[in-house]
């Protein structure tokens, strides 16, 4: 409570990457300027706002697009889960059996896709996962905190590396995200480096979404791209 007056009297926002997403929900409720989730343990909605611009520019559109999860059930996938739908875009998730993501999350995910009239679909099959997908999406497998969990989990997402022949089930203008630091056994080089993977605009968007997002913040203002809803979530 200290800190979030503290912060208010020195700052005329606040974007927080912290651990746990009561941290976030603190600030948000003491703090007397706005806050913006930078990453929690919960959600990463920084990240995803970046992940749909990067394919708007791409495909020029969002609605009806196939979105496909191979990987952990963590913040990034938590986020994509409650904003997919929104934006009339078809999710399929694959974690291992373990690694499924939370499940407040996804009764709220399978609601809003109901609500939303789009797809969702979760497997521990990654194969499956990816058939007919536009963008095949992965993340780091371990997270800050987690590294003593390494050997464990390298076990457990045996067959979750995304490569081209992962690729061979989806769509033909499939694509590839990752939002970075990636390793090696989660894509490989072939797919990391080659045209399909949109990670470098990926990365710069980061810096668009979180100046609009502060902007939105600050001055009320809803500055949102012509034919364009994600400031809209």
């Amino acid at each position: 409570l200290c800190d979030c007056r503290v912060l208010s009297g020195l700052t005329d926002l606040i974007l927080a990457r912290v651990y746990s997403q009561s941290t976030i929900d603190e600030l948000a409720k003491e703090a007397s300027v706005p806050v913006i989730n930078g990453l929690s343990d919960l959600y990463h909605p920084i990240q995803i706002l970046a992940d749909f611009l990067t394919l708007q520019e791409h495909y020029g559109y969002l609605n009806g697009l196939t979105l496909s999860w191979i990987g952990d059930g963590n913040n990034v996938l938590h986020s994509f889960m409650m904003a997919a739908a929104k934006l009339g875009i078809h999710l399929r998730i694959a974690t291992p059996k373990g690694y499924e993501p939370d499940a407040s999350v996804t009764r709220e995910a399978e609601k809003l896709s109901k609500e939303c009239g789009t797809k969702l679909f979760l497997t521990n099959n990654p194969v499956e996962a990816a058939r007919g997908s536009n963008v095949l999406v992965t993340d780091t497998w371990i997270s800050m905190g987690q590294e003593e969990e390494k050997k464990q989990k390298l076990k457990d997402f045996h067959g979750y590396q995304i490569t081209m022949q992962t690729g061979k089930v989806a769509a033909p203008n499939w694509t590839f995200l990752h939002c970075l630091p990636r390793k090696q056994e989660e894509v490989d080089d072939e797919v990391f480096y080659s045209q399909r993977s949109l990670v470098f605009p990926e990365a710069e968007n980061r810096k668009w979404t979180i100046m609009v997002r502060a902007a939105q913040k600050l001055y009320g203002t809803l500055l949102s791209c012509e034919g364009c809803s994600i400031c809209l979530l």
